[in-house]
């Protein structure tokens, strides 16, 4: 019979019911945790590392976390990190570059790009100061062949990692070089002028291995958009151990993304080529200081810039007689790139104080700047400095309950002090099955362009004589203040290994003050405000099934209300979103993917532009093994929106079916 993922739907809602049903039923009584292992949780629970900076099992994480491991992503026929965080309850993502890249947002775009959500890659923050704190260009510094995991914390985690993370972590773990030794390439085409190409080379030897790597994707975008997007990145690694109690990684990259934007016919946003590159250089440090002590330091530099200009023709101002005052060849270069680059060292504590107790301590110096005369009317740098203190404490109160608490005192040169506390419960009511209350706070202080943004241009006339014309875009907002994030949730994680089954249920209340967002004045000019409060409330879950032999399953859900009343802040996120993915191990060692993915309405995010259709995609994967001697690769056929065209970022854009097919090696 052919497979029918609406019979799947049915029944995964009926599991969902059913296990928690399982869970309401079983004893409260507290039991010891000495029977669960790393196989209890689907066969294996994952040890989460970024939640709390401690080490911890998934059922005893502050927060609810989705774990993106190696084998999902080779699995998705995703291109990048972005499309794979689709797969996350309550994210959304986009696959236009009009944004500079394709970006990510979790429960709720709100703007063009997303600057509520932290991201950090072996734990180096990476989201972009010059683009107002988006993560969209961090996603792509990374190939999709190096990374072990990726860990998204749904949730705030301010108390951990500051400011940027008001709404949700992404940690992407890249591979240890011991595990990529030799010689591994693939190669990528397709529709849409897909055309990708991977190469990696790893060598060394016990105690010192390093990793090289190169990575391209280029393709026609979506339909809509303006010319061909590419992605040149390359990056190396060492991992050294100068002994056995110290861990030595050195980490260098760079990445350039060449891409069109604009729109035909439209005044400040023609048609035109772009460019954003960025470099880091990253060192990290480790010591054992004993069986449960250690010292972790790191210090890290990014570096980005940004090239884009376009031509006014100044008859098409919106200025009253405007084909009057201007001759036809009257036009105005707009130049608005610049570069920024950020600074960061932090020194980190871990110890046990006690069989009970686990804590961590630790700060952080950070330092950005940014220079962009156009965006700013001004060639001087701006500079903000943050200090931060954190300390987190994992207290085993008993052992059927886990404690965290824990904290970060924040200080910005440009904002001053703010403190991000978090405490959360976790009860182990009975084997396998753990339950999870707790609120945190997190504030975000505004972006240096939504404080200091002066966009503004003198346009002289050669019609008339003496004659200019000031034209404002955006002004400066010197008043505005931090935005906080209240977050309340419970959880519930459930295993039940006789049914090969585990789900992962969240509820969530964020209250969302002083929301910054972008307005135009009286003279139709942008400036940024405080501009009201609301709060983010639902429910999402994710299951997961292993329904029968070498197939696997699984299902999420996320129930979204946006308390605004706004256009463009209410509707930033789908009230209802649904992804499913099931893999199965097919005759002559073929594995096949479908992955189903539904969403109601949103605002894009450009902002203001209703997506009435919402998003209906269906991708299909098969892939074929390859082996030649001690050789290894595959042989693999993607096909992506196998349905109808649906929008993505603006109106006018279209994402389309694409197929494609990737030969890969390695030895």
């Amino acid at each position: 019979m052919p497979y029918n993922p609406l019979h799947s739907l049915v029944l995964v809602k009926r599991l969902a019911l059913t296990s928690l049903t399982l869970s309401a039923c079983h004893a409260v009584i507290a039991q010891p945790l000495d029977g669960l292992s790393e196989k209890d949780f689907l066969s294996d629970m994952p040890v989460v590392l970024s939640v709390s900076r401690l080490p911890q099992r998934l059922d005893e994480t502050p927060g609810a976390v989705t774990i993106l491991d190696r084998d999902m992503i080779r699995r998705s026929g995703a291109r990048d990190v972005a499309d794979l965080l689709r797969l996350v309850p309550g994210f959304q993502t986009s696959a236009s570059f009009e944004g500079v890249a394709p970006l990510a947002s979790y429960h709720g775009g709100f703007d063009a790009y997303s600057n509520r959500i932290q991201l950090l890659i072996d734990g180096r923050s990476a989201y972009s100061p010059y683009f107002i704190g988006t993560v969209a260009p961090g996603l792509q510094t990374v190939a999709l062949q190096d990374i072990e995991r990726i860990e998204v914390l749904r949730g705030s985690n301010s108390a951990a990692y500051g400011a940027r993370a008001v709404l949700g972590v992404i940690n992407i773990v890249t591979r240890h070089t011991g595990d990529t030794l030799g010689a591994q390439a693939s190669v990528t085409g397709g529709e849409n002028r897909i055309r990708d190409a991977q190469a990696r080379l790893g060598w060394g030897e016990e105690g010192a291995t390093y990793r090289l790597t190169m990575d391209r994707r280029a393709s026609a975008g979506l339909v809509g958009e303006y010319g061909l997007n590419q992605l040149d990145h390359v990056s190396f690694r060492s991992d050294l151990s100068p002994d056995a109690s110290t861990q030595v990684q050195l980490r260098a990259g760079g990445m350039r993304v060449t891409s069109g934007r604009g729109i035909e016919g439209a005044i400040g946003n023609p048609l035109r080529d772009s460019s954003f590159g960025s470099t880091y250089l990253q060192l990290d440090w480790s010591r054992s200081l004993g069986e449960d002590e250690d010292l972790a330091f790191t210090a890290s530099r990014t570096q980005e810039y940004y090239k884009d200009s376009f031509v006014y023709t100044l008859q098409k101002l919106p200025l009253k007689n405007a084909a009057l005052i201007f001759a036809p060849n009257d036009t105005y270069t707009v130049g608005i790139g610049g570069h920024a680059s950020n600074d960061t060292v932090s020194l980190q504590h871990t110890f046990r104080s006690s069989p009970a107790l686990r804590i961590v301590w630790g700060g952080e110096l950070r330092r950005e700047r940014v220079v962009s005369p156009p965006l700013y009317d001004t060639a001087a740098a701006f500079v903000t400095d943050f200090t931060r203190v954190f300390a987190n404490a994992e207290w085993r109160m008993h052992p059927a309950l886990v404690l965290n608490a824990g904290a970060m005192s924040e200080k910005s040169s440009d904002s001053g002090d703010s403190l991000a506390p978090r405490v959360m419960l976790n009860w182990h009511a009975a084997e396998g099955q753990t339950l999870r209350a707790g609120v945190t706070r997190g504030e975000r202080p505004p972006s240096t362009f939504e404080k200091y943004a002066n966009v503004q241009y003198v346009l002289k006339s050669s019609r008339v004589t003496n004659f200019s014309y000031p034209y404002t875009i955006a002004r400066p907002s010197p008043a505005i203040q931090p935005e906080t994030v209240t977050s309340r949730e419970l959880g519930y994680l459930g295993d039940f290994p006789k049914l090969k089954l585990g789900l992962d249920v969240r509820v969530f209340h964020e209250r969302l003050s002083g929301f910054i967002t972008q307005l135009n004045d009286a003279q139709g000019a942008k400036v940024y405000l405080n501009d009201e409060s609301f709060t983010i409330k639902g429910l999402e879950y994710q299951l997961k099934w292993r329904p029968w032999l070498d197939a696997d399953l699984s299902f999420n859900q996320a129930f979204i209300d946006i308390g605004s009343t706004r256009k463009g802040t209410g509707d930033s996120a789908p009230s209802h979103a649904m992804t499913l993915v099931f893999s199965q191990k097919l005759p002559y060692d073929l594995d096949f993917t479908l992955i189903h993915q539904k969403s109601s309405q949103a605002t894009f995010q450009a902002g203001n532009e209703v997506n009435t259709g919402g998003i209906k995609r269906t991708d299909v994967r098969v892939g074929m093994p390859l082996r030649w001697g001690t050789n290894r690769g595959e042989l693999a056929l993607v096909v992506q929106n196998l349905g109808a065209p649906y929008q993505d970022f603006r109106q006018q854009f279209t994402f389309e079916r694409q197929a494609f097919v990737t030969l890969s090696f390695e030895n």
